[in-house]
């Protein structure tokens, strides 16, 4: 029998099939803790409107966006503290406003994180589940896109090298359309999307045209994939400071200031670096850095696909053509490199 978390007309049911009861009764006690006792005034108050609320909100996606405005107010607040009276006008108010206004769109811009979803921030899955259309990059894994709400729209306009079938101008662009036909708008990146993600780009052009926005910081790649492979950016024997870089190709060569990386205890991290590491390990030697210096290549970190490869210099690109990794990857140069044999947690 499922444990119940009762609080009529909402009741929950929680169950593990009879493998671990402990767990179950766990679960049930966390949720008896979170959960308001004076829910089920809330959900009869919200019941006794609905049929209000649908004749003056016809439209699907804006009555539930009145229902989670209505939630995220100082509604369920009252309703905790007995003002029933005072809660009903504050629904008739909202209701009221709704009737006669344009509902206004707003352009949540939120980063992803590196894979894992328990890496995502807490704001991050709150607006997740506001929103009505979701545009979303190659590197949004589909175990996060779970997680955004089930009936949301959902738009893939990422890029991949080689391949901007979707231009940065057309996505622009559709951020503002959808935004201005009055839905919230998910933008969902990889990693942090104000580290070569390309944000403030989309921001600038929401604040041109003057559409509401929101921004979400994400766990970046090089924290994340780093943490996780068992390498510190940063150590007080090893490295004072950390760099991060785009390792993209240009003209056949990733174009750098590297006489300006070549710095004693210092880390750096190369983003998009796959098809360029021939050229950083070539260009960081012919600038002085030691050929024996420790390089890592994390392939999709932080997922069970996660794997990393470890050597020099002067051997790694022999050993990435033996063991070649798979993109999204990351390159992290530096001693601290040396600190995963001993610091290595986790096993993808």
């Amino acid at each position: 029998m499922p444990s119940i978390v009762d609080r009529s007309p909402v009741v929950i049911a929680i169950s593990s099939s009879g493998t671990s009861p402990v767990l179950t009764r766990m679960i049930k006690e966390l949720n008896d803790t979170l959960i308001p006792e004076r829910i089920d005034e809330l959900a009869l108050l919200f019941g006794s409107y609905r049929e209000r609320v649908s004749h003056k909100i016809p439209e699907l996606s804006m009555r539930v966006r009145f229902w989670e405005e209505l939630l995220d107010s100082e509604v369920p607040e009252m309703v905790y503290a007995g003002n029933i009276a005072k809660a009903q006008k504050h629904i008739e108010a909202a209701l009221n406003k709704k009737s006669t206004e344009r509902t206004s769109g707003e352009v949540y811009l939120v980063g992803a994180g590196p894979g894992d979803p328990d890496l995502l921030t807490l704001r991050a899955l709150r607006l997740m589940y506001k929103a009505d259309v979701v545009l979303y990059d190659r590197l949004v894994s589909e175990e996060i896109l779970k997680r955004v709400r089930p009936d949301a729209e959902k738009i893939h306009v990422g890029k991949a090298r080689a391949d901007h079938s979707i231009k940065q101008e057309t996505i622009n662009d559709m951020l503002v359309r959808i935004a201005r036909d009055g839905k919230k708008v998910l933008r969902l990146k990889g990693g942090d999307p104000f580290i070569f993600g390309r944000g403030g780009e989309e921001l600038a052009t929401l604040a041109k045209e003057e559409i509401p926005f929101q921004v979400v910081p994400g766990i970046t790649a090089a924290s994340g994939c780093a943490a996780y492979a068992g390498i510190p950016l940063t150590h007080r024997d090893f490295a004072q400071s950390v760099r991060f870089l785009t390792g993209q190709l240009k003209d056949g060569s990733v174009d750098l200031d590297w006489e300006s990386l070549v710095v004693s205890q210092q880390t750096l991290v190369f983003y998009m670096g796959s098809l360029g590491l021939q050229s950083i390990c070539e260009q960081l030697v012919v600038h002085g850095m030691e050929t024996d210096m420790p390089i890592a290549i994390v392939q999709q970190g932080t997922t069970s696909n996660q794997k990393v490869l470890v050597s020099t210099l002067s051997k790694m690109p022999e050993a990435a053509l033996q063991s070649p990794l798979k993109p999204p990857t990351i390159i992290i140069v530096g001693r601290v490199v040396e600190l995963s044999k001993s610091l290595t947690w986790f096993q993808g």
